[in-house]
């Protein structure tokens, strides 16, 4: 089972992360203020999807990984703790403080502060989760090469 729940709640996890990324990358260059406030008010709500997929992804990770450590599986295992931490101390705080911001209507260098530092921290955890995933794909075979024979 964890062989199952571990690509698809990575899956989920990344793009969820590149879904609020995105969604706040185009809104705060195209949108209104108030397609902002409703962007930065729905990514609280998508954490309710985030979070357990993040659970899923290294409860399920460190069961497959059993005792190895070494390896593809140590850098990934190394990872782990940087994007869990990037998302606790700076990702979800982030997103409920921007959420209150908007809400609010104040949109002032307090906002855009943080916002930038939102965007940096999501912009690292996507590209370590994405390491992760090529990681992953070595480790199961997928998307190898078949070797022809001539």
């Amino acid at each position: 089972m964890p062989k199952i729940i571990h690509p698809i709640a990575g899956a989920v996890a990344f793009l969820t992360i590149a879904t609020f990324w995105l969604s706040t990358v185009t809104v705060e260059l195209i949108g209104t203020e108030a397609q902002v406030t409703a962007v930065k008010t729905a990514i609280p709500w998508g954490l309710l999807v985030l979070v357990p997929a993040m659970i899923a992804v290294g409860g399920s990770g460190f069961f497959l990984a059993g005792k190895r450590r070494g390896g593809v599986l140590g850098l990934k295992a190394r990872r782990m703790p940087i994007i869990g931490a990037n998302g606790v101390l700076v990702l979800v705080p982030a997103a409920l403080f921007l959420a209150f911001k908007a809400n609010a209507g104040e949109f002032d260098s307090t906002f855009y502060t943080v916002q930038a530092l939102e965007l940096i921290a999501g912009a690292t955890n996507l590209t370590l989760m994405g390491l992760s995933m090529r990681d992953g794909f070595k480790l199961s075979g997928r998307f190898r090469r078949r070797e022809t024979r001539s």
